[in-house]
């Protein structure tokens, strides 16, 4: 097809749902406690893998219009997947599954389907120029079991094959959904069935490239000799057929079916330890046809399908374990690799830190204080009561700017600021959330040892905050205490999948010198913290900022920024803050609170001025804040273009 009218690289027609995995590891089904939530399906899966490798895939399929089906679109969006042909369908429900993490059961599963959006795709729903506006079609072979999302699939392919659209048939072959196998053996992945071989091979003479497993191969070939279904295969087909054989990768036959399996195209397997073998195949498939897309040899097509299969099947759940591009070309410029994958740090970090959805700047209004409001509220003979309507109103102000900024961002509390929580929480704002005790030191987390029990109670979209008074010069003790403490507050967030906001400060009675913040940033790396954001002190010295940015470059280049704290300066001296670190690339925004509302806040606490006054005030200092950020930024633009 001619590269005018290609826009898109892959076009996924298939299964869509929300995948529910247990947390619990060896439990029978019966037994689980507790999911995890993960966007699943087999043509979903590999749109989002796909899409992670650089591909430009579109997912055509309907989901529920009900809040699973909109965090599905909203999921496969932010994961870079076209959307425009996700139909929100009001009369069917997004489907779910239940999985168990058990290999002894092979991984049980209960597809909870009945009358499902996915499976009600229509003939009208495809439209050929959307189709042809691709090099690939990927159909998938659960749709086929139903006679509406069948024809669907037949128009897509009709589609394809008359604007030179390629057709990719994954064969995902699951009994449960033809009707051969009972809704307690969705785990089950051969069970013969007539009717699913009749429609497989009316399929295969349309198709460019055919992937399955042995089961799903011998399927489509009507026997239950692989070898024999291959040859089956290729009398009505001249499609390249790859054949995936679990940990030992897969076999591509291009042409003629060879006497023996071993005499077709083979690499070996990357053998790692399998923790979830659930996504193997969706994993093996985005990675082969990030290489098929273009036009690499069928050697490399397997390299990096067999790569991405090993990295996923050390992952909990499917679609959020995928690669990204990066943590694939780290994976594959090994020369050792450790059998279980999750003890390799440095790719976990990779998939967090790649996989991370975070603006590229940040303007936020942080409202987290509580010891200082308190001293104030006290000061001025008011009832700490009031501190939680304070912050109503602060989140009131900061609403009223972010509906103009798109990177405005709010840190607030829980002690105080709950109700503020609450109000703004799933209304798309960057929000971080305190996790220490306040003023403690060493640091006190929140539900002290066992913060990774509260973290579980926080909603997903909430940064995890923590502030440390810290300096190189502390004694031995505080540091092993500090130390151990932020690694456990880390590796919380890891287990969680949270993002972290690290705030370093300097203990009272101390100062930082030039190299204090750079020399504290080295001990974290070197502790194995990875922080998302760090938010550290002002400075007006450009060689402070410098020295951040270099130890952040050296260990970890994906980190996603620096904001500045205010720490209650004038707007005068933040400016000349701003200014110096403006010039390091790595700051990237601010997280100042009482520079900006405390004036107003205490004329509100004493009586002196009303809400709607508060809230206007706030909103304007806020505004300020982000205008004097932006024109120093502007003003570093632009000498770069000048310098």
């Amino acid at each position: 097809m001619s590269a005018e009218r290609t826009t898109l690289d892959l076009v996924c027609i298939g299964r869509t749902c929300v995948d529910l995995y247990a947390e619990q590891e060896g439990a029978k089904l019966e037994d689980v406690q507790s999911f995890r939530k993960y966007v699943g399906g087999s043509a979903t899966n590999i749109a989002v893998g796909t899409a992670r490798l650089g591909v430009k895939s579109a997912m055509l399929t309907r989901v529920g219009g009900e809040p699973l089906g909109r965090y599905v679109r909203k999921t496969l969006e932010e994961n870079g997947v076209d959307v425009s042909r996700v139909r929100l369908d009001p009369d069917h429900l997004t489907p779910y599954v239940l999985l168990a993490v058990r290999e002894s059961e092979g991984f049980p599963r209960v597809f909870a389907y009945g009358e499902a959006a996915d499976m009600a795709l229509s003939e009208e729903d495809v439209e050929p120029e959307f189709v042809a506006s691709a090099k690939a079609l990927l159909v998938t072979g659960t749709p086929l079991s139903r006679e509406s999302s069948r024809a669907a699939c037949r128009k897509a392919i009709e589609a394809a094959r008359q604007s030179g659209t390629s057709v990719v048939f994954d064969l995902d072959y699951r009994p449960v959904f033809w009707g051969v196998a009972s809704h307690g053996r969705g785990g089950e992945m051969f069970v013969e069935s007539t009717e699913a071989t009749r429609v497989y091979r009316s399929v295969l003479p349309e198709c460019d490239l055919v992937v399955g497993t042995e089961e799903e191969i011998r399927i489509a070939g009507g026997s239950t000799d692989t070898l024999a279904a291959l040859r089956s295969i290729r009398e009505i087909s001249g499609a390249t057929i790859v054949l995936k054989i679990g940990a030992l990768g897969a076999v591509v036959f291009p042409d003629e079916i060879p006497e023996d399996i071993e005499g077709g195209v083979r690499v070996p397997g990357f053998p790692v330890e399998v923790f979830n073998s659930v996504g193997a195949g969706d994993a093996f498939m985005s990675g082969f046809l990030s290489g098929w897309l273009r036009e690499e040899p069928m050697e490399e097509c397997l390299r990096l399908g067999n790569a991405c299969g090993a990295i996923v099947v050390s992952r909990h759940g499917c679609s959020p374990a995928m690669p990204t591009r990066e943590e694939l070309g780290y994976f594959l410029s090994l020369d050792e690799r450790p059998r279980r994958l999750r003890d390799d740090a440095w790719l976990e970090h990779l998939h967090r830190a790649t996989t991370r959805r975070a603006p590229e700047e940040l303007h936020v209004l942080a409202i987290d204080h509580r010891w200082q409001l308190e001293e104030m509220a006290d000061e001025l003979g008011v009832d700490r009561g009031r501190l939680r309507e304070l912050k109503v109103l602060l989140g009131r102000a900061f609403r009223r700017v972010a509906r103009e900024d798109p990177v405005a961002g709010l840190l607030v509390d829980d002690v105080y600021g709950g109700e503020a929580l609450e109000d703004l929480t799933g209304g798309g704002f960057w929000i971080a959330r305190a996790a220490e005790v306040a003023k403690s030191r060493p640091v006190e987390l929140v539900g002290g040892a066992n913060f990774a029990a509260v973290l579980r109670t926080w909603p997903q979209e909430h940064v995890v905050k923590c502030n440390l008074y810290m300096h190189p010069d502390d004694e031995p003790k505080m540091k092993e205490l500090q130390e151990g403490r932020i690694l456990q507050l880390y590796e919380a967030c890891r287990a969680n999948d949270r993002l972290l906001l690290v705030e370093v400060q300097a203990p009272r009675g101390t100062d930082y010198g030039e190299g204090d913040l750079a020399a504290l940033l080295e001990r974290f790396y070197a502790l194995g913290v990875y922080p998302d954001w760090w938010k550290l002190p002002p400075s007006t010295e450009p060689g402070v900022w410098k020295r951040i940015g270099d130890v952040i470059r050296e260990h970890d280049p994906h980190c996603a920024g620096v904001l500045v704290l205010g720490q209650a300066l004038e707007e005068e001296r933040l400016a000349e803050s701003f200014e110096a670190a403006s010039r390091e690339p790595f700051c990237r925004g601010f997280a100042i609170g009482r520079s900006i509302y405390g004036g107003a806040a205490r004329r509100w606490l004493a009586g002196e001025v009303e809400d709607e006054e508060l809230v206007s005030s706030v909103a304007a200092s806020y505004g300020r804040m982000i205008s004097l950020w932006q024109e120093r930024g502007a003003r570093r633009v632009g000498q770069g273009a000048t310098g």
